[in-house]
């Protein structure tokens, strides 16, 4: 499988799923290998991974080996730093980690910087000053309700951002919380995810989604609906949007996000298809009601 040259950038929260054995990686696959396998579906890759833990230096390098050059990696700022206290005061350490993953050159792009729902408009001055310290391009996602009132501070929250070409992270729940389920990984999600209703934004050539799915693929459709729209929109126009999909339990992250893909070339002809899958999921009924 080869991975086709795309005019926008998708892919899944990570690609060390070792569930996905059964149906993206073939069963011969060892962990070791399944970035090279990820990298011949998808172009993309949320960097969920570095905001827990700083990736070694042998790490980082082979992960180096492994992405082709117009691979994507969006790596998040560790949660020392985007959690950590004010921001200003994070800016040597967040310059630490960039230099960390310069093997990784133009692949990682956006860094990505995930706010705690603590974060509040009083703290504005402190991402002022960590975006213009760093210049560079950097995606944010805010969680406070206040950034999604539709009053001053979230159209301050814009134009600090827009000024600055700095992307707002849309965080697309509403498949999620549509669930009602008893499955341990849902109300897992449930209990993590803000439930904050989607921003879609596009303050620089580069949108960003997060959209984090229902547990049955199908039960998704309305919801992606008017995503496929959005995006199809923002590749007319040359944009090159980011589009990351989630499931609860993140095993048919990668089935959703190839049925992304599927309703995107209805949209835009010649769009080229994905790799298929080695095999078809298990199941499309987990976490039934």
């Amino acid at each position: 499988m080869t991975q086709p040259h795309l005019p926008y950038f998708l892919g899944c929260p990570s690609w060390s799923e070792n569930a996905w054995r059964e149906y993206l990686y073939p069963d011969s696959a060892k962990p070791a290998e399944f970035l090279a396998f990820y990298a011949q579906v998808f172009n993309a890759v949320e960097g969920n991974t570095t905001f827990y833990a700083r990736p070694s230096q042998a790490t980082v390098e082979r992960w180096a080996q492994c992405m082709p050059a117009h691979f994507r990696f969006t790596a998040k700022f560790p949660r020392d730093i985007s959690h950590g206290g004010d921001l200003r005061l994070q800016v040597s350490a967040a310059e630490d980690f960039i230099s960390l993953l310069k093997p990784l050159g133009q692949r990682v792009a956006p860094f990505w910087l995930q706010l705690p729902a603590t974060f509040s408009p009083l703290q504005l001055a402190e991402l002022v000053g960590f975006l213009d310290a760093l210049e560079r391009p950097i995606a944010v996602e805010v969680r406070h309700p206040v950034f999604f009132a539709k009053g001053d501070e979230e159209r301050l929250l814009n134009r600090i951002l827009l000024d600055r070409g700095v992307e707002r992270i849309c965080l697309d729940p509403r498949a999620l919380f549509s669930c009602r389920s008893n499955d341990p990984a849902v109300l897992h999600a449930q209990s993590k995810k803000p439930r904050v209703p989607p921003r879609p934004a596009a303050f620089s050539q580069s949108p960003q989604v997060r959209f984090i799915g229902h547990p049955v693929l199908a039960a998704n459709e309305p919801f992606l609906l008017p995503w496929l729209d959005k995006v199809a929109g923002w590749i007319e126009e040359g944009r090159t949007p980011y589009i990351f999909l989630h499931t609860s339990d993140n095993y048919l992250a990668p089935a959703l996000a190839q049925r992304f893909h599927q309703g995107l070339m209805e949209r835009l002809p010649g769009l080229p298809a994905l790799p298929e899958l080695y095999r078809e999921p298990v199941s499309e009924q987990l976490g039934l009601l």
